[in-house]
């Protein structure tokens, strides 16, 4: 760490419980694992890397780290940063380039937004690398504001009631998604991102289209947590406490039989690789 000041070992210490809690909840790390690291050069990304190096660190068992960016050809893209980055770190990576971006431009109509084609491309390039590289997981760097936002655009706009799972297995079944920054809040994320000076590199791409309804869920939440702070954290709580019986999914509840379609999981108490987690 940069600094050693009480509020910034707090913000660290929080974003290190809340990944291994994530980790534990759902087995996102196991003993052998190779483990994909997306690397875009946002915040949330570097900080993931920085997290799951650290677990790495300290964990009682072994698993591999390869990072793994994708180049998209974007013009003025800074190639160097991130080899640069990882070296210094001495991490592993491998830099993949496909010119997804001229596909985006050319299939998608000047004002749309570009976040579902281009989503899609890097899926199909990233799931390619995993099986050539040999990773039995592929780490991505969406946080606790990333499942509420989605769950917002689900619920105001798909009419469904989802968001983003810690672990997804692919329709196939050859690859493992994990998302270990689940927990973790993008406040927190942005200020050890700051603190640790990563070198950001912006998505010029989609980043800043100003139209994306993801954009006004985020605005919306951050309005929401303005007025009332709780009401965030009740959000959070309310995607691990589903209650099947007060919905209207009858694939999930049999409302005749009055049983839940699947039986419920017990929760123990959670643990980071044998270790209970604590509250900071």
């Amino acid at each position: 760490m940069n600094t050693t000041s009480k509020t910034d070992t707090s913000v660290f210490k929080r974003l290190r419980r809340d990944h291994g809690k994530a980790i534990a909840d759902f087995n996102l790390i196991e003993a052998g694992d190779k483990i994909m690291v997306c690397l875009s050069g946002g915040k949330d990304s570097y900080t993931m890397l920085d997290l799951l190096l650290h677990s790495q660190r300290v964990a009682p068992i072994d698993f591999e780290i390869v990072a793994v960016n994708l180049d998209q050809k974007q013009p003025g893209f800074p190639e160097h940063v991130l080899p640069e980055y990882l070296a210094s770190k001495k991490v592993a990576y491998e830099i993949v380039e496909e010119d997804t971006y001229s596909i985006v431009i050319d299939k998608i109509p000047e004002g749309k937004t570009t976040c579902g084609l281009c989503s899609r491309l890097r899926r199909g390039i990233l799931y390619r690398t995993a099986n050539r590289l040999g990773a039995t997981k592929i780490a991505l760097g969406h946080h606790a504001d990333d499942l509420l936002e989605t769950l917002l655009l689900n619920l105001f706009h798909g009419g469904v009631m989802k968001s983003m799972p810690a672990k997804l297995h692919s329709d196939n079944g050859e690859h493992v998604v994990i998302r270990p920054l689940v927990y973790c809040r993008e406040k927190d994320i942005e200020h050890y991102s700051t603190q640790q000076q990563f070198p950001i590199i912006p998505c010029n791409l989609c980043g800043s289209q100003p139209n994306l309804q993801r954009a006004a869920m985020k605005q919306l939440l951050q309005q929401w947590e303005k007025e009332d702070p709780s009401r965030i954290a009740s959000m959070l709580t309310a995607l691990t406490q589903v209650v099947p019986s007060h919905l209207l999914d009858n694939t999930l509840y049999n409302f005749d039989d009055n049983t839940r379609a699947t039986a419920p999981a017990s929760k123990p108490q959670a643990e980071f690789f044998g270790v209970p987690i604590l509250e900071v």
